[in-house]
C-alpha cells in the first residue's frame, strides 16, 4: 500500500517535522458509519481439508501425508476452484488413484491419494472438505469516495482448524437480527440473525487479521459522514457503540473508554466496558455478531469492536478505525 511505503521511506522526515502530506493517505478523511447487521459468504481459495475418516479400515489421507487445515488446490496437476470441481476431477480418475497438489501454509506440495469405490461404485477419498463459510457481522463503515467497506474488525477464522480463511471472493447481504443470547461469565452470548442471498450489498475481496475488505456494490446509505480519527485523536471516557439488536434497527450505547494502546498492533487498540443499562440488560455485555461495530465519539469514527473478555463480557477491544482503512487500501 502507499501509505505503508510512504511511511517506510521517510520516516526520519515525519519525526523531524510532524508533517504528513495531504496526499499520503489514499482514504478520504470522512466515512460513512455503519452499525447495520450483515450476513457473510466467503469462498475458499481452493479446497479446505477440515477431517478425515476410514475408509476400509484404513486412512487415505493420512497414509497420503494429508493433514486439516492443507488446502487442494490441484488433482492430477489440474486446478480445482471448489468441492465440484474437485470431486469431477476425481471421478475422472483411471486407476484408483490421485495426484493431489495442496498448500500447507505458504509451502507448496504433491501428494499421491489412493481412492476406494463404495457399494455405489462412487470414490470415497477419506477427506472432509470445505469450500466457503457463512456467517453474520457488523458493518464498520463504507468509503464514500471509493466505495470501500470494511466489517468485523478480525479475520474469519474456519471453524475446525482455527486458522485465517484463505479466500479466493465473498459476499455480503442484508441480514435482519431475530434474536440475542445473553453473555455471561466465560460464555460469550451471539446475535441470533438470517440474511437474504439474494439481496447483496458487497463483494468481499479480503480476509485479513483487521476484517474483512471490500466494495459496496448497493446505493450508498442517506447518513451522516463522521470525521476519523487518528489515534492521537482518541481519549480515555464515554463513547459510543452503534449496533443492531433487534430487526434492522441500529442504536447507539455509551461505552467508557479505559485505556488507548499507542504501540503499534493489529487489532487489540484500546479497552472499554459497556455502561449502557439497556445494552447490559439486554446482552449483559459484548456478544457474539457484535464484531465490526463502529466506535464513535463525539465528530469522530474512532474504531470498532473486535474482541470480548471472555471471563468478564461486560469489557472488550476495539481496533483503530485508522488500521482498518490502511487494510482496505492494501
Amino acid at each position: 500500500m502507499f501509505f505503508k511505503n510512504f511511511e517506510k521511506t521517510v520516516i526520519v522526515l515525519l519525526l523531524s517535522f510532524f508533517i504528513i502530506p495531504i496526499n499520503a493517505l489514499a482514504y478520504s478523511d470522512k466515512v460513512i458509519v455503519g452499525g447495520e447487521n450483515i450476513g457473510i459468504t466467503l469462498n475458499s481459495n481452493g479446497v479446505l481439508i477440515v477431517g478425515v475418516y476410514d475408509v476400509d479400515g484404513s486412512s487415505p489421507a493420512t497414509e497420503a501425508g494429508l493433514k486439516t487445515g492443507d488446502i487442494i488446490t490441484t488433482i492430477n496437476d489440474n486446478k480445482v476452484k471448489n468441492i465440484e470441481d474437485m470431486a469431477l476431477k476425481i471421478n475422472d480418475s483411471s486407476d484408483g488413484t490421485v495426484s493431489v497438489g495442496y498448500l500447507r501454509g505458504d509451502k507448496e506440495k504433491t501428494a499421491t491419494l489412493k481412492l476406494y469405490k463404495d457399494d455405489d461404485n462412487v470414490y470415497k477419498t477419506g477427506l472432509y472438505v470445505k469450500d466457503s463459510v457463512t456467517g453474520i457481522g457488523t458493518l464498520t463503515f463504507i468509503d464514500p469516495e471509493t466505495k470501500l467497506f470494511g466489517a468485523l474488525g478480525h479475520e474469519i477464522q474456519e471453524q475446525t482448524t482455527g486458522k485465517l480463511l484463505e479466500i479466493k471472493d465473498g459476499k455480503i447481504f442484508d441480514s435482519t437480527v431475530t434474536g440475542v443470547i445473553p453473555s455471561s461469565d466465560g460464555s460469550p452470548g451471539e446475535k441470533q440473525a438470517k440474511y437474504d442471498a439474494n439481496k447483496t450489498t458487497g463483494d468481499v475481496a479480503e480476509n485479513t487479521t483487521k476484517g474483512i475488505f471490500g466494495t459496496y456494490t448497493d446505493k450508498l446509505p442517506d447518513k451522516d459522514t463522521y470525521k476519523v480519527a487518528k489515534p492521537s485523536d482518541i481519549k480515555t471516557g464515554k463513547a459510543k457503540i452503534l449496533t443492531v439488536l433487534d430487526g434492522k434497527e441500529i442504536k447507539e450505547y455509551e461505552i467508557n473508554i479505559t485505556k488507548v494502546n499507542k504501540k503499534e498492533q493489529d487489532t487489540k487498540n484500546f479497552v472499554f466496558e459497556i455502561t449502557d443499562k439497556n445494552l447490559l440488560e439486554k446482552t449483559n455485555g459484548i456478544i457474539q455478531g457484535m464484531s465490526g461495530s463502529p466506535i464513535v465519539q463525539g465528530d469522530y469514527i474512532i474504531g470498532a469492536v473486535t474482541h470480548v473478555v471472555v471471563d468478564n463480557p461486560h469489557k472488550g477491544y476495539g481496533i483503530f478505525i485508522t488500521n482498518m482503512l490502511e487494510e482496505a487500501e492494501d
